[in-house]
């Protein structure tokens, strides 16, 4: 009960707070649309660029952290298609883009604060690594999938479907904060050396992105009507709270990862789908209403999850 109020209930109480705030008017629209422009664009990358500026590249990315987590990752991705086309007979698009809502888990907004209240800083080192390659991955093979069922009958070439996923993956924000300070951690480790302002300002950011991230996420998610579509909103939420993590759960204690690595990996994949994910599907204009939804009810949901998963690991 103590892991409920004491590490998960305080990173929901920002997000209740925002909800609060947006429902009763006291926080517009366009002040969270702000914030989240912020928090998402500038203050989200900077964080990722001093976490991965910062990560032993050579100690944490290790097959046995990454295989478990990408594996669950895919495995509810198709999951998530599958029931998209066969059991709910959505549109093609509408099926990539549910199976996506499965696939990307919200693993530095509520996955950082969580598992830092949970096991403390010195435990983000598999999470940093998870993440570096989380949103250009994931990204990549979204777009890439979602370029290709839309082009299917177009004559469009496997080329240019590919050179167009890749250019809209390089042009969010996370990712080029993590491609940057991958390269800032190259050039340390040749012998560059920054000065203790740069570090002091990058920190100074850094450090908004977390609080002004989950505050704005309330205030998002106050837009997300509950509506329609329960039985795939109910699969979603199934793929990203309980499969996707049980997958990875499995696969790392049959492979012998360590309880930190474990830790990381399932902790990541508890999380509920992320703000991203409705922004995949409103991209694209396909079962918007799916990932608006799951992401408003995995949320809430997943205080009593990640609670559950907190139990079971070591």
């Amino acid at each position: 009960m103590s892991a409920l109020f004491n590490i998960i209930v305080p990173v929901f109480l920002i997000v209740g707070f925002g909800y609060a705030v947006a429902w009763r008017g006291i926080f517009r629209e366009s002040a969270v649309d702000g914030l989240m422009v912020f928090a998402q664009n500038f203050a989200a990358p900077t964080l990722l660029f001093a976490s991965m500026a910062r990560l032993d590249l050579g100690t944490e990315f290790r097959m046995g952290l990454l295989l478990p987590f990408y594996v669950g990752a895919f495995a509810s991705f198709f999951i998530g298609w599958a029931g998209a086309r066969f059991l709910f007979n959505r549109p093609p698009m509408d099926c990539v883009a549910i199976g996506f809502t499965c696939l990307f888990s919200n693993s530095l907004l509520l996955g950082i604060p969580i598992m830092e209240r949970a096991y403390g800083p010195d435990s983000l080192s598999g999470n940093w690594a998870i993440i570096a390659i989380h949103s250009p991955l994931l990204y990549t093979f979204g777009i890439t999938f979602m370029e290709f069922t839309r082009a299917h009958g177009s004559g469009l070439s496997v080329g240019r479907v590919a050179l167009r996923a890749m250019t809209g993956v390089l042009r969010t924000p996370l990712v080029i904060g993590i491609l940057a300070g991958m390269t800032m951690n190259v050039l340390q480790q040749a012998g560059l050396v920054m000065p203790e302002g740069f570090w002091a300002a990058v920190d100074m950011i850094a450090s908004a992105a977390l609080p002004a991230a989950l505050f704005g996420l309330g205030g998002i998610l106050y837009r997300y009507r509950p509506e329609g579509d329960m039985g795939a909103i109910a699969m979603c939420c199934a793929c990203s709270l309980l499969v996707h993590p049980g997958i990875v759960y499995a696969i790392a204690r049959t492979s012998g990862l360590d309880d930190a690595g474990l830790r990381s990996a399932v902790m990541t994949a508890a999380m509920a789908p992320g703000v991203n994910a409705y922004l995949f599907a409103n991209l694209y204009g396909a079962a918007k209403r799916v990932a608006a939804t799951t992401v408003l009810v995995a949320t809430a949901i997943s205080v009593l999850s990640i609670w559950m998963w907190l139990a079971i690991l070591p």
